[in-house]
C-alpha cells in the first residue's frame, strides 16, 4: 500500500469567511487532517453573507436563540480541542477587509495560511478583531508579511471584484455556508463534517449511489410556502 504521504491527491478546497466560529475551528484542524491523507488545502475567502443573501436565509447569530446556542456549542468544541476562543469585540460585525486581504494573489501559500492564522485568531483567540485597517496592519507585520501594503490593496476594485467573483463561484459549486470543504467534488459542510470528510478521503464513505438514489428522488409534500 502506497504511504498518503508519498503520493499527494487534488487540493480540498476550503471557503471560509472569518466571521464564523466553526470555520475558525475547521482551520485549525483541517490542514492536520489534509496532510495526513496527502491533501493540501487550499482556502477560499468568501462572503457569509453573500451566501444569506442568496439563499434568503438569516444568519445564526441573527436568530436569538440560536445565537445563545452556538457561542455555547463553539466553547465546548474549543474545549473538547483544546482551543481558547473569545468573542470578538462585536458580532455580527464586517468582514471585508480580512476576506480581501486573505485572497491577495500576490501571497504565497505560507504566507497566505499565516496571513489567514493571524486575522482568525485576532477574530476568535482573544484579539482585537479585524476590521480597523491599522490594527490589521499591524497583525500582518507580526506574521511576517507587509501589513500597510496588503491593506491599501485591499480596498482597490481588484480586491473587491475578487471576493465577489470567489463568492460567485462557491455559490456555483453548490456553496451554502461556511465552512464548506469540498475534496474530489464532494461537498462537506460545517466543522463537524470533518470525520465525515476523513472517512471520504480514506474511502469509507457509507454514502453510495444506490442509497443516496433513494433520498434524492423523495417527493416533496408540503410546502411552506404555498397555501395551506
Amino acid at each position: 500500500m502506497v504511504d498518503a504521504m508519498e503520493t499527494r491527491g487534488a487540493p480540498i478546497d476550503l471557503y471560509f469567511d472569518f466571521i464564523s466560529p466553526f470555520a475558525y475551528l475547521a482551520w485549525k484542524r483541517l490542514p492536520v487532517l489534509a496532510e495526513a491523507r496527502g491533501r493540501e488545502v487550499r482556502p477560499i475567502p468568501v462572503l457569509f453573507a453573500a451566501l444569506l443573501n442568496h439563499y434568503g436565509h438569516l444568519g445564526p447569530a441573527e436568530i436569538a436563540p440560536k445565537r445563545a446556542y452556538i457561542f455555547k456549542q463553539v466553547l465546548r468544541r474549543g474545549h473538547e480541542r483544546g482551543l481558547t476562543i473569545t468573542p470578538p469585540p462585536a458580532h455580527p460585525f464586517k468582514p471585508l477587509l480580512g476576506l480581501r486581504i486573505a485572497g491577495d494573489p500576490s501571497l504565497d501559500a505560507g504566507a497566505r495560511a499565516r496571513v489567514i492564522d493571524a486575522l482568525f485568531d485576532a477574530t476568535w483567540g482573544d484579539g482585537p478583531g479585524i476590521t480597523d485597517p491599522d490594527t490589521v496592519a499591524g497583525l500582518l507585520d507580526r506574521a511576517g508579511v507587509d501589513g500597510a501594503a496588503l491593506v491599501a490593496a485591499a480596498g482597490a476594485p481588484a480586491a473587491k471584484d475578487r471576493l465577489r467573483r470567489a463568492t460567485e463561484d462557491a455559490l456555483a459549486a453548490g456553496v451554502f455556508g461556511v465552512p464548506t470543504m469540498i475534496a474530489d467534488g464532494e461537498l462537506f459542510w460545517g466543522d463537524d463534517s470533518l470525520d465525515d470528510l476523513d472517512r471520504f478521503l480514506r474511502g469509507e464513505d457509507p454514502v453510495d449511489a444506490a442509497a443516496l438514489a433513494r433520498w434524492e428522488g423523495l417527493p416533496a409534500a408540503a410546502d411552506r410556502r404555498g397555501k395551506r
